[in-house]
C-alpha cells in the first residue's frame, strides 16, 4: 500500500512521475467478503444517522441532547467510513441518553421497529466494542496516510512509518484476539495480504533511494533499536531499487561509477565520513540540514540527496482525488453515482498522465536538438 504517487516511469528518459492509478483500500471488496461483520458496523452507523437525521422531530431531540452533529459522510469523502465512526464514538454518551430519554419514549412513530432496532444498537455494548475495534485497527492506517499527505519533506520516511504501521496493526489485532506474536490470526492474514499488495502495486525504485540517502538509517542508534533493523545497504531490495534509479539518473558509466564510490563511502562509513561529528549527527538531525552540512566530500549524492530528501508526499494513491472531482459542475455532478464519478477521475488522470509525458519527451528531443 504504497500511499504515494510519486512513481520512477519505468520506460522512458530519467524523470520521476506522479501517476496516481490506485483503489482505496475501504473499496477492497476481497476485504469486506472475508470480513463482512466491518460493513455491517458501518451499514448499522448510517441506519442510525439516517433515521435521526431525516425527520423533523427526531432530529431536533438528538440537538437537545448532542451538541455535536452526526456527520453525513458522503461517499466521495476519503476515509468515510472511519470519519463517521470516529463522530459516533464521540457522541456515544448522547445517543445513548437520547434513546433512553423520556421525549424517545413517549414520541410515537409509525416505524416502531426501526426506532427499536435503533436503541438496540446505539445501547449495544457488543456494537460498540466493535466500533472501537475498527478505530483501532483502521488507525495506524489512517495516520499513516495522513502523515505522508503533508507540504513537508517525507519521501524518506516512508519505508519506516510503512513497517511501525505493519507492527501497531499486528499489536492491536492480536492483543483483541488474545494471541501470542508467533500465533497465528485469520483476519491478520486478510489485512495484512491487502496491505502488502498495495505496498506491492505502488512502491518504486524512488522510495529505495530515498531511504538509502536517510543517514538516520545508517546509524548505530537507529538500529540498536531493534535487533531485526540493517542499514539500507545491507537490503537487498532497497539496493536494487537505488541502483535501479542510480541507472537512470547517471547515463555516463563514469558518472555512475563516481555516484557509487561516493554512496560507498557514505554507507560504510569510510573516507570523509569515518567519524567525528557526522556519525554522531545522523540521527539526531535533519536529513537535509545533515547533508548540507557534512556532504561536501561527496558532491555528486549530496546534490542528488539534498533534491531527494526534499520531496514531500501525497496520499492520493490511496484516496480518491477529490479537488478535481469538484471541477465538474455541481449539477452534473449530483447525478453521478460515486462509482462513476470514481470512473471518470481515473480516466482523467491517466489522460493527464499521458500529457505530461508527451510534453517531458517533447522538451528531451529539443535539448538534443540544440533548440
Amino acid at each position: 500500500m504504497d500511499l504515494l504517487d510519486s512513481l520512477c516511469c519505468p520506460h522512458s528518459k530519467p524523470c520521476f512521475k506522479n501517476i496516481c492509478a490506485a483503489r482505496n483500500l475501504e473499496n477492497n471488496q476481497e476485504t469486506y467478503d472475508e470480513c463482512p461483520w466491518i460493513t455491517e458496523v458501518h451499514d448499522d452507523a448510517v441506519q442510525v444517522k439516517n433515521f435521526i437525521m431525516t425527520h423533523s422531530m427526531r432530529l431536533p431531540m438528538f440537538n437537545k441532547f448532542c451538541s455535536l452533529k452526526l456527520l453525513a459522510i458522503s461517499e466521495t469523502r476519503f476515509a468515510s467510513v472511519v470519519v463517521m465512526l470516529r463522530r459516533f464514538k464521540l457522541l456515544r454518551r448522547s445517543l445513548e441518553t437520547l434513546v433512553v430519554s423520556e421525549e424517545w419514549a413517549t414520541y410515537r412513530e409509525d416505524d416502531q421497529a426501526k426506532a427499536r432496532y435503533v436503541k438496540e444498537k446505539v445501547t449495544s455494548d457488543e456494537w460498540w466494542d466493535k466500533v472501537d475495534y475498527i478505530l483501532a485497527f483502521i488507525g495506524p492506517m489512517y495516520d499513516m496516510i495522513r502523515h505522508c499527505d503533508t507540504d513537508k519533506p517525507t519521501l524518506h520516511f516512508v519505508y519506516e512509518i510503512w513497517d511501525t504501521m505493519i507492527e501497531k496493526v499486528k499489536l492491536v489485532i492480536y492483543s483483541h484476539e488474545g494471541l501470542q506474536h508467533d500465533e497465528s490470526s485469520s483476519f491478520y492474514e486478510v489485512v495484512y495480504k491487502n496491505l502488502v499488495a498495495r505496498w506491492a502495486k505502488s512502491n518504486t525504485p524512488l522510495h529505495c533511494l530515498a531511504q538509502s540517502l536517510n543517514p538516520r538509517f545508517y546509524s548505530d542508534a537507529w538500529l540498536h533499536e531493534d535487533p531485526t533493523r540493517v542499514a539500507p545497504h545491507r537490503d537487498t531490495k532497497i539496493s536494487e531499487g537505488k541502483n535501479k534509479c542510480f541507472r537512470k539518473l547517471f547515463l555516463d558509466r563514469e558518472d555512475f561509477q563516481r555516484a557509487m564510490e561516493e554512496y560507498g563511502m557514505f554507507s560504510y562509513k569510510s573516507g570523509a565520513y569515518t567519524g567525528g561529528e557526522n556519525l554522531y549527527c545522523r540521527n539526531n538531525m535533519d536529513p537535509l540540514m545533515w547533508w548540507a552540512s557534512f556532504g561536501a566530500a561527496t558532491p555528486m549524492l549530496q546534490e542528488l540527496a539534498l533534491r531527494v530528501i526534499g520531496q514531500p508526499t501525497s496520499s492520493s494513491c490511496c484516496e480518491r482525488n477529490w479537488s478535481i472531482y469538484n471541477f465538474i459542475h455541481s449539477l452534473r455532478r449530483n447525478r453521478l453515482t460515486p462509482q462513476r464519478a470514481e470512473e471518470n477521475w481515473f480516466v482523467f488522470t491517466t489522460i493527464s498522465a499521458f500529457y505530461q509525458e508527451k510534453q517531458t519527451n517533447t522538451k528531451m528531443r529539443k535539448q538534443k536538438c540544440g533548440m
